[in-house]
């Protein structure tokens, strides 16, 4: 089963007299690009957590944002750096005299400054609040793992019927493919008999121009291949997983295909189903964008 790289997750645990939440989210990105932002003083966990992460997800940027909170609703005390408030204070003072500004600076300003108050450091344990830790993470992912293989059955289930539509287009250039240098001929024929009236015609000469012309016209290796391309293409989709690299691979080399087919074939006919058909295709690689 394919899966979306857009998802959300959330869960919750408790460990060590704390209440711990996790938000999961993801989007699309050509690789991995994982951010966690946990509280400042424990970011000791982060490895431990970047590691889960990574062994459920493939690609997508994802955004890990961990709460943490005492359970029995205590903040931790808060310390205001006296010496630095008065330096700041001081040197605000002089500033305004010498710049003969306003000195208009009041306690909750100081109180805004840089490291003018702090925050003591939790006490905690990597053993006591992994447990809590880990269980949130692991809802969330569970949750978030939930929708990205609903969006990606979707997804699968759309790319299977352009595929369809796909194929369709290929069959129909190569029948009428078959037909070109027939009409050529015919057409070639009734040309060179307006324009040379009851003169005898060498038809070897004719013959040999249409067969340059056919192999001019000849696409019957490009047909094969976007046969064959689009039969890797819906076994990566029975494969499922993580081949969204893949399919976009796939869908890239049969563009390339298709614009060599618009360029040899020199039939409106064919020439108007290539346009659909790369149009059905830029569709597929639209939505490939999304899939892991």
């Amino acid at each position: 089963m394919l899966r979306s790289m857009t998802g959300y997750g959330r869960g919750e645990g408790r460990a060590g007299g704390h209440r711990i939440t996790v938000e999961i989210k993801s989007l699309n990105h050509r690789f991995l690009d994982l951010n966690i932002r946990l509280p400042r003083f424990y970011l000791a966990l982060e490895e431990k957590m970047r590691e889960k992460v990574k062994s459920r997800i493939n690609r997508g940027r994802i955004e890990v944002i961990v709460n943490i909170d005492q359970e029995n609703g205590k903040k931790q005390p808060l310390t205001v750096d006296m010496d630095l408030a008065i330096a700041y204070y001081n040197a605000l003072k002089e500033l305004a005299q010498r710049l003969n500004l306003p000195a208009d600076m009041g306690a909750k300003d100081l109180l805004g400054l840089p490291e003018v108050v702090k925050t003591s450091e939790p006490e905690w344990t990597e053993e006591g609040l992994w447990p809590g830790i880990e269980a949130a993470l692991e809802e969330a992912l569970i949750q978030l793992l939930t929708m990205r293989a609903r969006e990606g059955a979707r997804l699968e289930e759309e790319l299977r019927e352009r595929a369809e539509k796909v194929r369709s287009l290929i069959k129909a250039i190569e029948e009428r493919a078959h037909q070109v240098p027939g009409e050529y001929a015919e057409k070639l024929r009734q040309r060179i008999r307006e324009l040379a009236g009851d003169l005898v015609l060498d038809p070897s000469r004719l013959e040999m121009e249409v067969a340059l012309f056919a192999e001019r016209a000849d696409i019957r290796e490009e047909v094969v291949r976007l046969h064959s391309h689009l039969d890797q293409f819906l076994r990566a989709l029975d494969q499922g997983g993580a081949v969204g690299k893949q399919l976009d691979f796939l869908l890239q080399e049969m563009g390339r295909e298709a614009h060599t087919i618009s360029a040899k074939a020199n039939d409106l006919m064919i020439s108007n189903w290539v346009i659909s058909l790369r149009g059905e295709m830029e569709k597929m690689r639209e939505q490939v964008q999304n899939v892991e």
